[in-house]
């Protein structure tokens, strides 16, 4: 991206300082999207905000922007930001970093899965500006670690997702906490009479900001669908991904569960993948999104929780193993791909019974999906039951192993995912066995 004067003329007259348009010509930002066109100058001139935007729009810089410049350093925590997950808080926090490397503002994410210890240190920082989850943002609180006496701005970013967790009441906890004179910005992909009817309650003549023009799906993601019965999905995805050979893919699962047995699936196949869903550590979560953003690892399966705080750019294709049984999931699904302008591919598997949930997904977004063919790819019959087929699938992919490793390229991925190529695969236990036995106490 250029670094001359002249690209940050769009931000310029947005009524961005000096130093700020130094961080934004840093960023690689040319020109600004829409929400931040409509947002920032809002922002600048006092005004409480309700702003709806698509995945992927650029909705941190709308707001972290303006409160940059509006912050003062060496005053404390004057700015606050909520989000739903810890990825989201790591990422955001990192964003406003970026944003704010010219300017003497400290940024620090707050959330849970973290040591205390390790998060009071960070705190000792003195931050101006905090993003956090709700649950430890309250956690803090209550210890007395934090307080919000100086707080002059209050953000909630995917508001929606945040309900959908079920934060409400930690929500209004925190929002109601807060005395000081201050602007409060909601921002979300969706919405609802719910959204608005907290927004009101918390925001004083609040601009609502609807940049997503009824389209619910980015134009640039190429959208299909394949109609696969449950126990051809993973033989069908394997051939996907070696034909698609994607330069960054998430993979979605409905549950943990199925994440879990995908990634190991893969894993026995010789596939460079890696997991991430609720149930991992925060240290292991990170790690894997470190790996996935340096492109270590290229396939990442993920439940709808974890993935929403992945905001990476590179990503070619979004998979969704199992159709979503909401269709607005579906459409944050795809936003994966498709980030600022860039081009996408989004694959859907669809069982037959499963022909509803596409009709929904289609009404929704206005828009008919087509199917795609995979080549080479031939229906089996069904089996007896779903443990015998998967003993066959193992036995067909230890058979073919030797042969996939060596001519597809998606095996040429650099190693470090859930498993190496070189790693042997795993037998499939037929029946529970011992190791499901509970433990028995000795009679004493």
């Amino acid at each position: 991206m250029p670094h001359s004067s002249a690209s940050a003329g769009p931000f310029a007259r947005l009524g961005l300082e000096p130093h700020l348009l130094q961080g934004v010509r840093q960023a690689g930002f040319e020109d600004p999207t829409d929400i931040q066109r409509e947002v920032i100058p809002l922002i600048l001139e006092g005004r409480d905000i309700l702003g709806q935007a698509r995945t992927g729009t650029g909705k941190t810089a709308a707001f972290g922007l303006p409160i940059l410049q509006m912050v003062k350093p060496g005053q404390g925590f004057q700015a606050l930001v909520l989000v739903p997950t810890r990825e989201l808080a790591v990422q955001v926090a990192a964003e406003l970093r970026r944003l704010g490397q010219f300017t003497n503002l400290r940024c620090v994410p707050i959330y849970g899965g973290q040591k205390i210890k390790r998060q009071l240190a960070v705190l000792g920082r003195k931050p101006c500006i905090i993003v956090g989850t709700p649950g430890r943002m309250l956690d803090m609180l209550g210890r007395g670690h934090l307080a919000l006496d100086k707080i002059r701005f209050a953000v909630l970013d995917e508001v929606d997702r945040m309900l959908d967790i079920g934060f409400r009441d930690d929500i209004r906890d925190i929002l109601g906490r807060i005395k000081s004179e201050h602007q409060t910005i909601f921002c979300s992909a969706t919405i609802g009479d719910e959204i608005k009817r907290l927004a009101r309650q918390f925001t004083k003549d609040a601009v609502e900001v609807n940049v997503s023009r009824d389209e619910l799906t980015v134009e640039q993601v190429e959208q299909a669908y394949c109609t696969v019965d449950p126990w051809d999905k993973f033989r069908l995805l394997r051939l996907l991904l070696r034909q698609e050979n994607p330069r960054l893919a998430i993979v979605f699962c409905n549950t943990r569960h199925a994440v879990r047995k995908l990634a190991r699936r893969l894993h026995d196949a010789g596939i460079n993948a890696k997991e991430i869903h609720g149930d991992l550590v925060q240290q292991r979560r990170e790690k894997v999104m470190d790996r996935f953003r340096r492109h270590q690892v290229r396939v990442l399966i993920a439940t709808d929780l974890a993935a929403r705080g992945i905001d990476v750019s590179a990503i070619s294709h979004i998979i969704n193993y199992d159709i979503p049984p909401d269709p607005q999931v579906y459409v944050h699904r795809i936003g994966r791909t498709s980030r600022m302008g860039a081009a996408g591919r989004a694959i859907t598997f669809v069982t037959r019974e499963q022909g509803n949930r596409l009709t929904d997904v289609e009404c929704l977004i206005n828009k008919e999906v087509p199917q795609y063919k995979v080549e080479g790819f031939k229906p089996s019959p069904p089996p007896r039951d779903l443990r015998e087929a998967e003993a066959r699938e193992a036995e067909k992919e230890a058979a073919a192993a030797p042969e996939s490793r060596l001519t597809s390229p998606l095996h040429d991925w650099p190693s470090g995912g859930v498993a190496d190529a070189q790693a042997p695969a795993r037998p499939v236990r037929k029946t529970l066995g011992s190791k499901f036995k509970p433990a028995r106490r000795r009679r004493r």
